[in-house]
């Protein structure tokens, strides 16, 4: 006997929840990070748990994914007495100033 078009709507709704659930674990596109002019490192899909760190400090960070990053001038994505970090929504780019220094690691932020 074929399954219902209940049971078949019931497992379509299970499979689709399990793949969204999946998908939560990285951030869907790119952080591209330049030095100047130089593309220093993109990252694809990266996880969304976790400090990521740039080989070398950036001064211009973009965010193309759909999560929202924080921007470390430290390499262990915490922020040094008096200093500061930065917050960069989706789809937008962020320059280091002079004050503030290179980006050095980047998180996700919670949501």
């Amino acid at each position: 006997m074929p399954p219902s078009r209940s049971q078949v709507a019931l497992i379509g709704i299970a499979l689709l929840g399990i793949a969204l659930t999946a998908c939560q674990d990285t951030a869907s596109g790119h952080v591209v990070g330049r030095n100047g002019a130089r593309v220093v490192e993109t990252v694809t899909n990266p996880p969304i748990d976790g400090c990521h760190r740039f080989p070398e400090g950036v001064t211009n960070v973009d965010n193309q994914t759909q999560s929202n990053l924080v921007l470390y001038t430290t390499q262990d994505c915490t922020v040094p007495p008096g200093g500061q970090s930065n917050y960069l929504d989706i789809g937008n780019s962020d320059q280091a100033v002079k004050a503030t220094g290179p980006w050095h690691s980047f998180s996700f932020a919670s949501e």
